[in-house]
């Protein structure tokens, strides 16, 4: 069993979509189900309809799963098993407030010395423990010379490392995708399940931390496609590096993506369902990487005109040839005709057309873009 955890605080990053990547791949290659964990416990971060966002995301992504699990449903149990280690005296109350804990690391901070806790209140008698009405949260007893460290905060909601120990144990996880930078986290979610006599070892696959990692649906409103974010991020190869988000290779690897659609789907992606308006949508491949810039270069060519005052004069004569003109198969045959009958020659002439015919007064070649517009001209020449 994997298992892929999320939390419902924010949009979901490409650095966590590559982890979902691979825990899918490794389930499908190992024959083994994974699960969606969605990390609700601080209710007051959550953002409603977060979750439904995430599992969205994961399937439009191909992201299969057998079941969601809500981690807040599983808070009896945390409780449970932290009640289990205090009676084993494993772990222990501990009273010591935040203030105080502050006042002891700027101590150790001012000393030059790393502060770790004192375990004060460990070995507090019974009767001090029971008769005590301060705040407390719960503290694991760490192997050896370690530090304990908290698995219930003083209001009793489990830790993070915490509930992600027990609910490993619950959900019988066998294998765990993370970054490099969660080892430490995960030592300490080690020996909470040994603390708690689980001998079934989980094994840890640590990938790359991924920096300057943005949000999936800032990429997907952007107009990358699903495809092409995760061709690029399962292509990213380091060892043990950071690998830094590049913008730009996933811009190379869109733009390929996307030149590879059938011209009808390419055209789906700037508002059509006609092949011809996919073949001139691959026209402006050569300038843009994403369907919201090619969606930006084909919607003027079908909106109002917006004609320079340099040109309304011109335009205006040659709109009403082009209106009047027949129908011409070849872009030769056609320019040869409004240059005639509008007697407009050199710029004057090939601006003024352009702006016609696409709306703006720079771009492709037009006579390629008149491949695809003949059978339109009626339609955006009004």
């Amino acid at each position: 069993m994997l298992r892929f955890a999320s939390s419902p605080t924010g949009d979901m990053s490409i650095s966590d979509l590559r982890i979902a990547l691979f825990s899918h791949l490794i389930a499908q290659e190992k024959k083994e189900d994974l699960i969606i964990r969605i990390e609700d416990m601080d209710k007051k971060k959550n953002i409603d309809g977060k979750d439904q966002e995430i599992l969205g995301i994961l399937g439009l992504f191909g992201i299969t799963h057998t079941q969601v699990i809500y981690q807040s449903e599983s808070v009896r149990f945390h409780s449970a098993m932290a009640l289990q280690l205090v009676h084993e005296k494993k772990a222990f109350s501990c009273f010591c407030s935040d203030t105080w804990i502050e006042k002891k690391h700027q101590e150790a901070k001012e000393a030059g010395i790393e502060y770790k806790y004192d375990d004060a209140c460990r070995n507090l008698p019974a009767e001090l423990v029971i008769d005590n009405t301060s705040p407390f949260c719960i503290r694991i007893v760490k192997a050896e010379d370690g530090e304990s460290f908290v698995i219930l905060n003083q209001d009793k909601i489990p830790t993070h490392n915490f509930s992600t120990a027990v609910d490993d144990m619950l959900n019988d996880i066998s294998i765990v995708i993370c970054t490099q930078d969660l080892k430490n986290d995960t030592l300490f979610q080690e020996h909470i399940r040994d603390s708690l006599e689980y001998d079934k070892r989980i094994e840890y696959r640590y990938i790359p931390q991924l920096e300057g990692s943005v949000s999936v649906k800032s990429l997907l409103e952007q107009g990358f496609l699903p495809e092409a974010i995760s061709n690029y991020l399962i292509s990213l190869n380091a060892k043990n590096s950071p690998i830094r988000f590049n913008i730009d290779a996933l811009r190379c690897i869109n733009k390929e993506h996307l030149k590879a659609l059938d011209s009808k789907e390419l055209s789906r992606y700037v508002g059509f369902a006609d092949a011809e308006i996919g073949e001139l949508a691959r026209i402006y491949l050569d300038e843009v990487a994403t369907t919201k810039e090619l969606k930006e270069k084909i919607t003027p060519i079908f909106s109002e005109r917006n004609i320079p005052a340099t040109f309304s004069k011109q335009a205006t004569v040659m709109k009403e040839i082009i209106k009047d003109a027949p129908y011409f198969d070849s872009y030769d045959a056609f320019k040869n005709y409004v240059s005639k009958e509008s007697k407009l020659q050199g710029e004057e002439f090939s601006t003024t057309l352009r702006l016609l015919l696409t709306n703006a007064q720079d771009g492709p070649d037009i006579a390629q873009i008149y491949k695809y517009l003949k059978n339109y001209i009626g339609e955006i020449i009004k």
